[in-house]
This record gives structure tokens, sequence and C-alpha cells, in this order.
């Protein structure tokens, strides 16, 4: 229950903070998208903070022989940069700059202006089925870390 909580709270205060920050509403993101036009660069302090914020909690995290509240760490594996990894962020990025979205602030979105990222969310599911038709990767796309001593 406690995972449970915990993880809705953290849902709660990141989906807050897509708003506060108006990642939520394409325009901005994409004057920010815009270097070489009307660039608007605020969204880069959204980052500078996200970077503070989380910096402190993965030293936290090195530092701990598993989660508070998990048995382990889920830390991807792999860190070859191979084709579907390319492809993959290549339509993460195409899709974010032609509409100013991507899946955090979409579902976050859909609280505020329900129908146009709805049409959003839709593509993004049908986009998650579809790449379930695809080979699947050699290797597992990720593993439990392996447990770190508290002294590493």
């Amino acid at each position: 229950m406690a995972r449970v909580l915990l993880a809705l709270l953290s849902g709660l205060v990141f989906g807050a903070g897509l708003v506060v920050s108006q990642m939520v509403v394409p325009a901005k993101v994409l004057g920010f998208l815009d270097i070489f036009g009307d660039w608007d660069p605020s969204l880069a302090l959204v980052m500078i903070g996200a970077i503070l914020v989380a910096a402190p909690a993965f030293a936290l995290a090195r530092r701990m022989e598993r989660p508070w509240l998990g048995e382990r760490f889920e830390i991807p594996a792999r860190r070859e940069i191979d084709r579907r990894l390319l492809a993959g962020a290549a339509v993460f990025g195409i899709g974010w700059g032609l509409v100013g979205l991507c899946p955090g602030p979409a579902l976050a979105a859909l609280a505020l202006a329900p129908a146009p990222a709805l049409v959003f969310v839709a593509a993004m599911v049908a986009g998650m089925l579809l790449l379930r038709l695809m080979p699947a990767p050699r290797s597992a796309p990720s593993a439990a870390a392996p447990k770190r001593r508290a002294d590493a």
C-alpha cells in the first residue's frame, strides 16, 4: 500500500511540475524547440531545475543497497546505441517537434485540455501497440542492477 501511495504522490508532484512549468502547453514547448526562429529559452530553467532535484536523489540511490519500498533498483543494463534506440529517439523527437507534447505532459494535459491531448495519447498508445509487432531485441532491454555495496 505504501508503494502505491508513494507512486500516486510522485505522479501528482510530477504532473503538477509539468503544469506549473507549462510543459503541457504545446506552443510553449514548440517555442523552446524553435532555436533557429523565435526561440523561447525559458524551458531551459525547467531542465536545470530537474537536474538540481534529481542529482541528489541519484547520489543517494548510489549509496543505498535497495530502494526504501522495493527489492532492487531497476536500472537499464544495456549501454550500446543501436538502430532500435536511434529509431525510437527519432520518432520521439519528430513527434515532440511536430505537436509540442511528449508522453508525460500529454497525460498531464488530459486534465487541462482533454480533446487535443486525447488525440496525442491515442496516437501514443497506437505507437506502443505497433512496437509490439517489431522483432524483439536479441538481449533483454533492461535487467535488474546488481546489488551495490553501501561503501561503493
